[in-house]
């Protein structure tokens, strides 16, 4: 259960928006929508190369 301390005058908006930012981080809903379906070993095998290579081609093209 994620908890946010509300603190003195502080904007109701901006306290739901630090929530929603806790929220993100923990990765509850990322889980939820990778769990609505199945996907084979392989295929997120498959997925989490293809990602490195495209945060290695950034971090190269970065350096040059």
């Amino acid at each position: 259960m994620l908890k946010i301390q509300i603190n003195s005058g502080e904007n109701i908006e901006r306290a739901l928006k630090r929530y929603k930012q806790k929220f993100n981080r923990t990765g509850v809903r990322r889980e939820l929508q990778s769990r609505k379906q199945y996907a084979k070993p392989s295929i997120v095998r498959r997925e989490e190369i293809q990602k490195a290579e495209y945060v290695q081609s950034l971090k190269d093209a970065e350096q040059i």
